[in-house]
């Protein structure tokens, strides 16, 4: 019997983010964008959590937020559909002070209804475009009602259809970077570690359309709408007033049309209604 093609598709990331799990944290931890991007996530959703929340984590990698929501107090279950991450995730739990906090399963998000733990969670959690490796976020969206308790919330940080960075690249000459969300409808092809998966953009508008009968929004926010993406790593090396002078841009408009939807990412907060 064959597989499902976005079955396959997730196969194929899985397999690839698990090549990449050995180094991941290597290659990203000395990047400052990164640093900031991670900050800025951060901040965004402690404003929306209560004390020693329950939080659902979607596309985990090895571990760095749900150890960051376990330090908070937070008790997490952290999922990934990656092996080679979910055992980078164990082994960096198993060197803290909190892995009493923490509980992991290897489970894509488009099939939570086979968790082990089906909550109710106070958050549903997703960092760094783990969803944009699905062409049916349509579905995964609505799988989380029942998993949330009321009022409980869900943070997500999407790839958009437009980044103001990427379409500047036009002026470098590079015309599949500058133009590869446009043409996203059926999907864009992603390689890391010599792996291929496909990867869909999705604005804002589709999330609140997807979910509005049963959630009301919360914020939206533009990341690295005028911080340049970071693939861009050398920046703030290279340019440090000016990438401190971005920051406190992006930090002061983040929420304002049309930077809270025209970064590299956004962040978009919902709350599930009573």
């Amino acid at each position: 019997m064959n597989e499902p093609a976005h079955t396959i598709n997730e196969q194929a990331a899985g397999k690839a983010f698990s090549k990449q799990s050995a180094i991941f944290d290597e290659l990203y931890s000395s990047n400052l964008i990164i640093q900031y991007k991670r900050r800025r996530v951060r901040d965004h959703v402690q404003q929306w959590l209560n004390p020693a929340s329950k939080i659902l984590e979607l596309n985990a990698g090895t571990g760095e937020d749900a150890i960051w929501f376990a330090q908070q107090g937070h008790s997490v279950h952290a999922t990934d559909i990656s092996i080679g991450m979910q055992e980078k995730l164990v082994a960096k739990i198993a060197q803290t002070e909190v892995g009493s906090k923490i509980t992991n399963e290897l489970c894509s998000f488009t099939e939570l209804q086979n968790l082990s733990d089906k909550g109710p969670y106070d958050l549903i959690f997703s960092n760094f475009a783990g969803l944009n490796c699905t062409g049916r976020l349509g579905a995964v969206l609505n799988s989380f009602s029942s998993l949330l308790k009321p009022g409980g919330i869900v943070t997500l940080v999407i790839l958009p259809k437009f980044c103001l960075w990427e379409s500047m690249m036009l002026l470098r000459g590079e015309f599949k970077t500058a133009f590869r969300r446009f043409f996203s409808s059926k999907g864009v092809k992603a390689h890391i570690e010599g792996g291929y998966f496909i990867c869909w953009y999705y604005d804002p508008s589709y999330i609140v359309k997807t979910m509005k009968d049963s959630f009301d929004i919360l914020s939206v926010e533009g990341l690295c709408t005028i911080v340049p993406p970071s693939y861009l790593e050398n920046f703030p090396d290279r340019r440090p007033a000016l990438f401190n002078w971005l920051k406190e841009k992006e930090d002061k408009w983040k929420t304002r049309w049309p930077w809270k939807s025209i970064g590299d990412y956004y962040i978009i907060s919902l709350k599930k209604k009573v």
